[in-house]
C-alpha cells in the first residue's frame, strides 16, 4: 500500500465511517494538535530518561493515537478506541505517585532544567493547544468529554514529570519572580 493517496489534495480528509471534512475543520485541527504532541514526546522518547518514565511516555503516546482516533469518529454510539474514565484515573495515580518524589509547589516553576524535562514542558505547552483546540470543537459538536478530561489531566502529568526528571538528575528549579 503507498503512503499516498492523493484523496487529501482537495484539503479535506477522511473520518471514520467515511465521511470527509475539510482540513480546517475543528475536529482535524483537535486531533492534529494530538498528532503534534504525540510527535514531541518521540523527541522526548530519544532522550536519556529513567525506564519508568520511558515507560510511562511510550503509554502517553498509545493514549493519545486513542484520543486521536475517538475525535476522528464523530459517532458517539461506537465506543470502539475510546477514552475512558479507567484511563482517566490511571493518569491520576500517574501524577499521584510521581507527585509523592517532590516537595510541595510553593512558587510558578519556568520551564526548563535537564533537556528531557524542557521538552516535557514544551509538551505540556501543545497538550495545552490541543486541549483548546478540542474546546472549540466541544463548542459546535458532542465529543467525548473523557478526551478533554484526560488532556486535561495529561498536561499536569506532565509537568510533574518535568519536576521529577530535574530533582533526580540534581537540576534546580528556577522560580518565577515577581
Amino acid at each position: 500500500m503507498k503512503i499516498y493517496t492523493k484523496t487529501g489534495d482537495d484539503g479535506t480528509t477522511g473520518l471514520q465511517g467515511n465521511s470527509r471534512l475539510k482540513k480546517s475543520h475543528p475536529r482535524i485541527v483537535a486531533y492534529g494538535a494530538l498528532d503534534g504532541a504525540n510527535a514531541f514526546l518521540g523527541i522526548v522518547l530519544s532522550t536519556k530518561l529513567d525506564s519508568d518514565i520511558t515507560d510511562v511516555l511510550i503509554q502517553i503516546q498509545n493514549d493519545l493515537f486513542i484520543a486521536g482516533a475517538d475525535l476522528s469518529n464523530p459517532n458517539l454510539f461506537d465506543n470502539k478506541n475510546r477514552i475512558s474514565s479507567s484511563m482517566l484515573i490511571k493518569i491520576e495515580k500517574l501524577i499521584d505517585s510521581y507527585e509523592a518524589e517532590l516537595k510541595p509547589l510553593t512558587n510558578f516553576i519556568l520551564p526548563g532544567g535537564n533537556i528531557s524535562a524542557a521538552q516535557l514542558h514544551f509538551t505540556r505547552a501543545i497538550v495545552r493547544r490541543a486541549e483548546t483546540c478540542i474546546v472549540l470543537l466541544k463548542d459546535s459538536e458532542k465529543i467525548n468529554e473523557n478526551c478533554l478530561k484526560y488532556l486535561n489531566r495529561l498536561s499536569d502529568l506532565l509537568f510533574v514529570l518535568g519536576r521529577v526528571i530535574n530533582k533526580r538528575k540534581g537540576n534546580k528549579e528556577n522560580i518565577w519572580k515577581v
